[in-house]
């Protein structure tokens, strides 16, 4: 399935009125994980600013012990203080990586934004090599665009 494809089915999962924020975010880790198939770990971490940590939200993959992340440690933490969108073609190749899995060969985060304000973001990782493109993460900012009207 296309991004563009996808597109609409995550504006759908968003304008469900029958479900909770935490479900509607799980569907949209399942719908991309299902869909993508170099998307092999997708998940949300979401900020909290008091503490300078990031906490693991609803995912679908591998299970981590990833659950809490401080600001400025690993992709994630990188793109808490940075506010920037972070591929990583190589995490073998990256100083700064909080390595979750030896099968996690590349990784893309990109912030998610709800009045001007960083959140939290979309993680996802794959198991392939420099998969991810500006494609991707024009995609991923629409997810999240979609996914602020939640907030």
């Amino acid at each position: 399935m296309t991004f563009q494809e996808l597109q609409p089915k995550i504006s759908a999962i968003i304008a469900d009125t029958n479900t909770l924020r935490d479900e509607k975010l799980l569907a949209i880790c399942q719908l991309l994980n299902a869909n993508v198939e170099y998307y092999n770990w997708v998940g949300f971490y979401f900020a909290n600013h008091e503490n300078k940590t990031l906490h693991l939200g609803p995912y679908v993959g591998a299970e981590t012990d990833h659950t809490v992340i401080p600001f400025g440690k690993g992709i994630c933490g990188q793109v808490a203080e940075s506010n920037a969108n972070f591929v990583v073609p190589d995490v073998a190749a990256q100083d700064n990586y909080i390595a979750c899995s030896f099968t996690v060969k590349s990784e893309i985060v990109v912030p998610l934004f709800v009045n001007g304000i960083n959140i939290g973001q979309i993680d996802i990782d794959s198991h392939v090599i420099d998969p991810f493109t500006e494609a991707d993460e024009r995609f991923l900012e629409f997810v999240n665009q979609e996914v602020a009207k939640l907030y």
